[in-house]
């Protein structure tokens, strides 16, 4: 395919965008004069951090950009036709037939009250596409074509029945619906696990080329772009500073912007890292089991899940325990049985030499603050009415600190984790994804905590951010000699951070051992399976 995608080959033509931000904002405009091209059966990929503007280009090529953001200049052109100057009905025609999106969260893109069938039928119908009797028989092929079992009974199911890739096939479905030319993926794959990931990404690149459609493919992920990209462009603070082709932007990066989100990227350690056997041992947890009775529905049996089954590990002061597993391995119920915020149904849990697996709430209350979570999203788990000051200081003075005491500690830890002083007044509204997440950490680590359980803590988050926190849990653990427990689906991050990995699958632990044991010489086929599913795997090890 040509360097320069001119002609009739060329379906999207977008050139010279500026898109403004409302005053009082840290830059005046979103995006600023930025032009590219998309061609039939290439799949070009935008990358940047959050706040670049790659999501805002891609709105304003859909027509839905806020109220509140203005398209300054520029013209979008797609097969000829400028969307700036079409009409409010001549954009609804072209959506989803012409153009479609699939977003980053299928659970918050999907009407939880209509089935699945119905949703995808309703695109159809928006555009008065095939007859009501064919109708059905389309949407059984689109569900059929994006690799989903059953197609008849997922049709019938609604979207909290599914799991996350099978919700993100049928976004796929649905954007598929009227045969688009171009497809606009916006982070499709970011919350999804990697195995996952690999099959929505074969997905989407094998319908690309049987349907020889243009592919907007919108990533914070270099091992995406490694996998599926033909084209790259680089977006920073609005402004594109780097375009080329994947090869030439993964392999010889010119832009130093470009350098940075490169080296960020976090690589598989394949150096052992020993942790001293006579380190005392704050948590051994033996046996432990979970099981969940489903009740049945029209479609399912009822059902009993063992998310938790026989599961065993030991933590000691100063280490990093990894977890890794697919969604419904069982990763997270264990770090809420390890918190006590769910009952175990069997197994000891010994944190300091004492189980504490049967105690009561009440028993447990005063081990409590020794034992904290830093959570996934730091932005539902942060009261959006309350400063960060009280965020920080309610739970110590719950437990008896004067607020003299407990403000003093709350600062000091504001500036150990990168925050101005400031930052005690301010709600969480006011801070980017990357500073919320260190007013987690700052919250765990208000009770001077012997060990912390981060679950998914950083998966939310850019690369660059992503290492910033990284690296920060690194320095606080070896300062505080903390013990973590580090729960994630990304190998990479797990390899980076951890110093023994356990794998999951259905409830038990299938393979454990350092990271450079577990990740480059795997012994079980399972864990073998997540190694070769990491997305640009083949660059890594090329680089």
């Amino acid at each position: 395919m040509p360097d320069t995608l001119d002609g009739p080959e060329s379906l999207l033509q977008v050139a010279g965008l500026t898109v403004s931000l409302p005053s009082g904002m840290d830059r005046g405009f979103a995006v600023k004069d930025v032009s590219f091209d998309l061609a039939a059966g290439e799949i070009l990929c935008i990358v940047g951090e959050s706040g670049s503007g790659k999501s805002v280009t891609a709105n304003a090529i859909m027509g839905l950009l806020p109220d509140a953001l203005t398209v300054e200049s520029g013209s979008i052109r797609l097969r000829g036709q400028d969307l700036l100057t079409a009409s409010p009905s001549e954009l609804r025609g072209l959506r989803g037939r012409i153009v479609s999106i699939v977003f980053q969260d299928p659970l918050s893109a999907l009407n939880p009250l209509m089935t699945i069938g119905d949703q995808v039928a309703e695109v159809i119908d928006a555009h008065r596409q095939h007859v009501k009797l064919d109708r059905r028989a389309r949407v059984i092929e689109l569900l059929e074509k994006v690799g989903l079992p059953t197609p008849e009974v997922i049709s019938k199911q609604y979207p909290f029945r599914l799991s996350g890739g099978q919700r993100q096939r049928v976004m796929i479905a649905m954007a598929l619906a009227l045969e688009p030319a171009v497809l606009i993926a916006d982070e499709p794959t970011t919350a999804l696990d990697v195995t996952t990931q690999a099959q929505i990404l074969d997905l989407i690149r094998d319908i690309q080329r049987r349907e020889g459609m243009g592919v907007m493919f919108i990533t914070h992920d270099f091992g995406v772009v490694a996998e599926i990209a033909d084209r790259v462009i680089v977006m920073e603070k609005g402004l594109l500073v780097e375009e080329g082709r994947a090869a030439s932007v993964l392999g010889h990066p010119a832009h130093p912007y470009t350098q940075r989100l490169i080296a960020a990227v976090p690589r598989m350690n394949e150096v052992e890292v020993a942790v001293a056997d006579q380190a005392p041992v704050v948590l051994d947890a033996q046996g432990l089991k979970k099981t969940f009775h489903l009740p049945g529905s029209l479609f399912k049996a009822p059902r009993i899940v063992r998310a938790v089954d026989d599961v065993s590990l030991l933590v000691r002061k100063g280490q990093t325990v990894g977890i890794v597993g697919e969604s419904g391995s069982g990763k997270s119920t264990l770090g809420r049985l390890l918190m006590k915020i769910l009952a175990t149904d069997g197994g000891s849990i010994s944190f300091n030499g004492r189980d504490v697996a049967g105690l009561s709430e009440a028993e447990f209350r005063h081990h409590r603050p020794l034992i904290q979570m830093i959570f996934q999203d730091p932005f539902a788990s942060l009261n959006p009415r309350h400063t960060v000051g009280r965020i920080l200081t309610c739970g110590p003075k719950a437990h008896g600190v004067s607020s003299a005491e407990a403000k003093t500690r709350a600062l000091r830890l504001l500036s150990r984790v990168g925050l101005d002083p400031s930052a005690f007044d301010r709600y969480p509204h006011e801070f980017s994804g990357g500073q919320r997440q260190r007013v987690g950490i700052a919250r765990a680590l208000m009770f001077d905590p012997e060990l912390i359980i981060a679950d998914e803590a950083v998966s939310a988050l850019d690369v660059s951010v992503q290492a910033q926190i990284l690296d920060l849990l690194g320095e606080i653990r070896d300062e505080m000699k903390l013990a973590m427990i580090f729960i994630t689906h990304d190998l990479r991050i797990a390899s980076r951070i951890c110093d023994e990995i356990i794998v999951m699958q259905n409830g038990r632990v299938v393979e454990a051992g350092p990271p450079a044991q577990v990740f480059q010489a795997p012994r079980h086929d399972y864990t073998r399976k997540l190694v070769a599913a990491i997305p640009g795997r083949r660059w890594e090890l090329a680089a």
